[in-house]
């Protein structure tokens, strides 16, 4: 193991610790609550972009920054702050069906947590992971290869749609996404920012994964 494995793992922990130890759980969950946007821009920032940076790891044996390292740190951020609106969005939006009746389960647990990760992964997720996959391209193109100004249409031709389609959407949404979010969605309002910080390293790892794949 390298020193790396050992910073990596240790950064890991110790926000573990901070979120599960009682004293400081309290600040964090505080926080959380007052500032919602600040936190699910910090949480994104630093999870998802260790979780990439996992994958690069284990591709190449050692740990290096990705081309436009920076940006990739703030578009994760953005991302959080725009997941931290949506889960709140599609939570509220199931409920209120439930309740008229415009879906079946009302009063159950399981329908409301399962019916919200159905709902948000169906429509939300396939343009976030689109998103995100353009962006990661564009970066990729103007700090890897050295285009100053790559064009919409560059970036779209380098874009691996069938990867993208057949694993990112087609795999990962049903076989992952929808089950790992319907757990979330199961637990206490005040919990699920914190699963949801850990299932940003998964989704690190795999839209990173997804377009590397051919």
């Amino acid at each position: 193991m390298k020193k790396g494995d050992f910073l990596w793992a240790a950064i890991l922990l110790a926000f573990t610790a901070f979120v599960v130890y009682p004293d400081t759980k309290v600040i964090f969950v505080d926080f959380t609550a007052s500032y919602p946007y600040v936190s699910g821009f910090l949480k994104f920032a630093l999870l998802a972009t260790m979780g990439e940076m996992l994958v690069v790891r284990l591709a190449t044996k050692q740990w290096k920054k990705a081309p436009g390292f920076i940006w990739r740190v703030v578009i994760w951020g953005f991302l959080g702050i725009v997941i931290t609106l949506i889960f709140s969005i599609f939570s509220g939006g199931v409920l209120a069906s439930l309740e008229k009746g415009l879906l079946i389960g009302k009063g159950n647990n399981l329908a409301f947590a399962f019916f919200t990760s159905l709902m948000m992964n169906l429509t939300f997720a396939p343009s976030m992971m689109g998103f995100h996959r353009f962006t990661d391209t564009y970066l990729d193109l103007k700090y890897g290869e050295k285009i100053a100004k790559p064009t919409v249409k560059q970036v779209a031709n380098k874009v691996d749609w069938s990867g993208f389609i057949s694993f990112a959407l087609l795999k990962t949404i049903p076989f992952f996404w929808i089950p790992a979010h319907t757990i979330t969605f199961l637990l206490p309002a005040q919990y699920r920012v914190l699963v949801a910080a850990y299932l940003s390293i998964a989704l690190g790892l795999l839209l990173t994964i997804s377009k590397r794949k051919k």
